[in-house]
């Protein structure tokens, strides 16, 4: 009998990954003017001994003014890649799960207050706030701050400052970049004809409400090692009439196949506050399932993923190719352990933790070095 095809290996790219179970990039606001402290190698290292796939760095930004809060880690200057450095050297001496990172910038949702206090937008004039950026003058919200229309100096300098990020991502031995034109930031306000209602050759049609996205994708990819993979994660809705749908989501998917793109992380929503989402078990999945249906590329789903079978059954009835866990994990750190387990599959877990392997499963855990 074949195993599970959640733990089947797969590769992106030039990147081989034990099994299917992704860690997906979770902010945590806990950064001192972009830089990693104590709390991140903790985070991170902890998550790195899951079992998991492949462990992603939380949204980090391009530029300071591209952060959601002043709490979120960057990638802009030394200081910011030096303690990214330490935290990294850090996770590597205890595990040996490839690590990506998610580069983004907030667009006009940049600028807030810390989730746990409120995460209300912050005005420019006040402590830890500034002025936002964005394809048009339009705010996220009514009564917020309204952002600046980037123009074309705006749009050179953000795209070469997702590319400097690269750089500094790949002399950190980053093994995979992800780009978020997801929830409802930078990138995905360029795609969502809400979010841009600019008349240059950045905005009208869909052609056009791909093109910055594109070429900051271009910019990456040229910027990142050719052998190392550069991915892109997208909302495949915006829940809104009118807005970003998954037919726009499946044209931009094959547009960055074409340009190399090495996987497509498919989750949605975030751009607009009018959004109805019919949330629930695998509510996304058809969403990732219209993309894989398009592309050769693998292709991740994401959102309230939480059972063992359901993570199974998504991968093996061939909807996406992986599955991307967040909250999930965040509950329960050993999660994949867990779901090997269930499924009758191996794992790889520290030396240090074999002897809390139970009874009852055998040969669950594999060596590092196996």
């Amino acid at each position: 009998m074949p195993g599970p095809k959640l733990f089947e290996p797969i590769t992106v790219g030039t990147l081989a990954l034990r099994n299917r179970i992704v860690i997906a990039p979770m902010c945590q606001y806990s950064a001192v003017d972009g830089a990693m402290t104590d709390w991140h190698l903790i985070h991170l290292g902890h998550l790195a001994l899951s079992g998991a796939a492949l462990l992603t760095i939380e949204a980090t930004a391009v530029l300071p003014e591209g952060r959601i809060s002043y709490g979120d880690v960057g990638l802009w200057n030394d200081a910011t890649e030096a303690a990214l450095a330490g935290v990294i050297a850090g996770v590597r001496r205890h595990s040996d799960m490839p690590i990506a990172i998610q580069l983004s910038h907030a667009g006009r949702k940049a600028s807030t207050e810390l989730p746990w206090r409120g995460g209300k937008q912050i005005a420019p004039s006040a402590p830890n706030g500034w002025q936002t950026e964005a394809p048009s003058a339009t705010a996220f919200a009514d009564g917020e701050n309204a952002p600046v229309a980037l123009d074309r100096d705006g749009l050179a300098r953000v795209r070469d400052a997702f590319a400097a990020s690269a750089t500094r991502a790949a002399r950190l031995g980053i093994d995979l970049v992800q780009l978020h034109a997801a929830h409802g930031y930078l990138l995905h306000q360029f795609l969502s004809p809400l979010s841009n209602r600019r008349d240059d050759e950045y905005g009208g049609s869909l052609e056009n409400r791909m093109r910055f996205p594109l070429e900051v994708f271009d910019a990456v990819r040229a910027a990142f090692p050719a052998d190392k993979p550069v991915t892109m994660r997208v909302s495949g809705t915006d829940w809104v009439e009118g807005g970003w749908d998954i037919e726009g989501t499946v044209a931009f998917a094959q547009a960055l196949e074409a340009r190399g793109c090495a996987a497509i992380h498919v989750s949605s929503g975030g751009l607009d506050p009018r959004q109805a989402i019919p949330v629930g078990p695998s509510y996304q999945v058809p969403l990732a399932r219209a993309v894989k249906q398009a592309v050769a590329m693998p292709v991740v789903a994401v959102g309230l993923i939480t059972e063992y079978d359901q993570a199974e059954a998504i991968v093996g009835t061939g909807d996406a190719d992986m599955i991307a866990l967040a909250r999930t994990i965040l509950y329960d750190p050993r999660w994949p352990w867990h779901a090997a387990a269930h499924l009758g599959a191996h794992v790889v877990a520290p030396e240090q933790y074999l002897r809390s392997q139970p009874r009852q499963y055998g040969r669950l855990f594999d060596r590092p070095d196996t």
